[in-house]
């Protein structure tokens, strides 16, 4: 615990998921409550605190464990970090596209494991990206980014779905509007980036993966349960799909059974946004909007409740 400029401000040393019943414990008295996206905030968090709980700010963009209801019952405010992990989270997902697509993993474990004994043309054969069709899930901050990585530094087509067509972002990728069953029929590669939501929950599950090309990869650096992943392990299994790239999953930190054991898949533990630059914005971003609210300001992230 410590004070600085007349806020009093206790840490958690413990680097992971906050048992429950410390966490309750934890925010006793608390006027804020700086939450991850692993600590579902409702009512039962709201009434450990006190009634002088003014805000909870999410340590990431999404919001999936925040109970609005309970939110808006109890007057308290909820905030996210949106822009600061756009570019990194863009990134991390086309570092996923392309390990998948040209088997950067698999040829590490190969190498390593004494495979490898001198060049052979039929070796490990990948998959280029350039001027493949990419399909977005998703038309938000992040998924507008990693198309405009793909056009400008892939020459990729673009096929996007979202909730309505974006036509500045069109006239500047000429990407196209496509419905979901188009998207997911006519791309090389899948990448979803949509909220989680009773709508998008096994957005992606086992009529889908029969919609998709055979050598169709598939990329996930959203939120897991939009795709039902133990259809997703039997997809691969079947080869119904060429590969797989996640960062997230449905049951985390538990992998649905059969999918570590995979070649055709990559799978990081939900880093997307895990550089040193975007952490500490994302701190930041945090922390003012819980002063914003403490001193009586709108903060910028206020999500609509």
């Amino acid at each position: 615990m410590f004070q600085d400029k007349g806020y009093e401000v206790e840490v958690s040393d413990f680097d992971g998921v906050l048992p429950r019943e410390q966490l309750l414990q934890k925010v006793k008295g608390a006027d804020a409550i700086l939450s991850l996206l692993t600590d579902k905030m409702d009512k039962e968090v709201f009434e450990a605190a006190g009634p002088q709980l003014k805000i909870v700010a999410n340590y990431a963009v999404g919001y999936d464990n925040f109970a609005l209801v309970d939110f808006k019952e109890k007057g308290i405010v909820g905030t996210n970090t949106p822009d600061v992990l756009t570019e990194t989270v863009a990134e991390h997902t086309f570092a996923l596209m392309l390990a998948i697509a040209h088997r950067i993993v698999e040829s590490d474990k190969f190498l390593r494991a004494g495979k490898y004994h001198g060049w052979a043309p039929m070796m490990l054969l990948g998959s280029d990206l350039a001027k493949k069709t990419l399909g977005i899930l998703g038309l938000g901050r992040i998924g507008s980014r990693v198309a405009h990585h793909a056009v400008k530094g892939f020459e990729m087509n673009i096929l996007y779905y979202d909730v309505k067509p974006n036509p500045d972002f069109e006239k500047e990728t000429g990407a196209k509007f496509a419905s979901k069953e188009e998207v997911l029929k006519n791309s090389d590669f899948i990448s979803i980036h949509l909220p989680l939501l009773d709508s998008t929950r096994h957005f992606i599950s086992e009529t889908e993966f029969n919609m998709m090309k055979s050598t169709a990869y598939l990329i996930n650096t959203s939120r897991g349960p939009i795709i039902d992943e133990v259809v997703l392990v039997k997809a691969l299994q079947e080869k119904k799909i060429k590969g797989a790239a996640l960062d997230v999953f449905e049951k985390e930190p538990e992998l649905s059974p059969g999918l570590s054991e995979l070649d055709n898949v990559i799978i990081t533990p939900h880093t997307a946004s895990a550089t040193e630059e975007t952490r500490a914005k994302m701190s930041e971003v945090a922390a003012k909007n819980i002063i914003e609210v403490l001193e009586g300001r709108i903060p910028s992230n206020l999500i609509k409740i």
